[in-house]
């Protein structure tokens, strides 16, 4: 099984759905898996496995906004690579009606 460990940036749709799907009121401390890489850099990520990779997602506040933002597709778009990015005006946007 290949294990992949993914910064928020490089985030893919299927990627973001999984977390979605396992986390669909947000992770907890209980849910965070702290290692240390072949840097010897601490790591705190979340898991999430598919039929033949584990993914270990890097957990950031970055990360709890793009999920929290998953249902809305207008703030979600994908870069050239394919990898999920927040729409930076929608996101303010959305960041002010939130405090309305």
């Amino acid at each position: 099984m290949r294990r992949v460990i993914v910064d928020y940036k490089k985030l893919t749709p299927e990627i973001l759905g999984l977390l979605s799907e396992k986390f669909p009121d947000g992770y907890d401390d209980d849910d965070i898996i702290i290692f240390d890489n072949h840097r010897n850099e601490t790591i705190e990520a979340v898991e999430v496995k598919t039929e033949d990779s584990i993914y270990l997602v890097k957990v950031s506040s970055r990360l709890r906004y793009t999920m929290s933002s998953y249902e809305n597709a207008d703030v979600l778009a994908l870069n050239d690579t394919g990898h999920v990015i927040i729409n930076e005006d929608l996101k303010n946007e959305a960041i002010d009606e939130e405090e309305e």
